[in-house]
């Protein structure tokens, strides 16, 4: 990553790591409605362990364990996931989380193929290139197993934000202090890329409101008498 751009993602690091400080438990305590969607779709899929990456202080994460998942919950902040164990321990569902702290631009600290689901809320569009995207989701393949699916949400390039604020270039733009790379679809079908491309969903979330897309995707399962050796349909 160029040196602008590691100097913008390490002032959002202490930007959301000031707002989760300022501001515990910001998002509420009630699930998003992808996070929802996720139960539901992780659930008929028979999947028991949910990776989330960029928990926050935790509102899907703890859904997740309230539903019965076994959740690995990482962020950049501290905070965050420190809010997140004091909750899951409020709730009694402390033995089903666990949180690790973790920058999306190392490796995920996982075995390959060892995890049944991921989700990632909002996570992918924020400052990161698109190299570091690319890595990211190569990361979330690695360590998910043959069938297990991803789902992520992104703020996309119909929304209202992309092209106002202070531009940072590779679509990525601040506005009121927190920076967001814009997705275009463009994007979203090169990230499918060696998985089964199952959905995407265009849903608005909030006052202004925010544009986003929620996309689905499953690591294929080896074809039969060729193991390891990848399936790709595009839906």
């Amino acid at each position: 990553m160029a040196e602008d751009g590691r100097e913008l993602a390490d002032a959002q690091r202490r930007h959301w790591q000031a707002t989760y400080d300022d501001h515990p438990g910001m998002y509420g305590l009630d699930p998003s409605a992808p996070a929802v969607y996720a139960a539901r779709l992780f659930r008929s899929a028979d999947a028991e362990e949910v990776l989330e990456l960029g928990a926050g202080h935790g509102r899907d994460a703890l859904y997740f364990a309230r539903e019965g998942f076994t959740v690995r919950a990482t962020d950049f902040s501290p905070s965050g996931l420190e809010q997140l164990r004091d909750t899951a321990r409020a709730q009694g569902i402390g033995a089903r989380v666990t949180t690790t702290v973790h920058d999306v631009r190392e490796p995920l600290p996982l075995p390959d193929s060892s995890v049944d689901a991921a989700f990632a809320h909002m996570l992918l569009c924020m400052a990161l290139s698109t190299e570091e995207i690319r890595a990211v989701v190569g990361e979330v393949r690695r360590v998910l197993r043959p069938g297990g699916t991803f789902v992520y949400t992104v703020r996309h390039t119909g929304d209202a934000h992309h092209g106002a604020g202070v531009a940072h270039g590779d679509d990525i733009w601040e506005h009121g202090g927190f920076a967001v790379h814009f997705f275009s679809r463009a994007l979203v079908d090169g990230l499918a890329e060696g998985w089964r491309l199952d959905e995407v969903k265009a849903f608005e979330e909030g006052a202004l409101p925010r544009r986003l897309w929620r996309v689905t995707q499953t690591r294929p399962r080896p074809a039969a008498g060729r193991v390891g050796a990848p399936h790709h349909r595009m839906n």
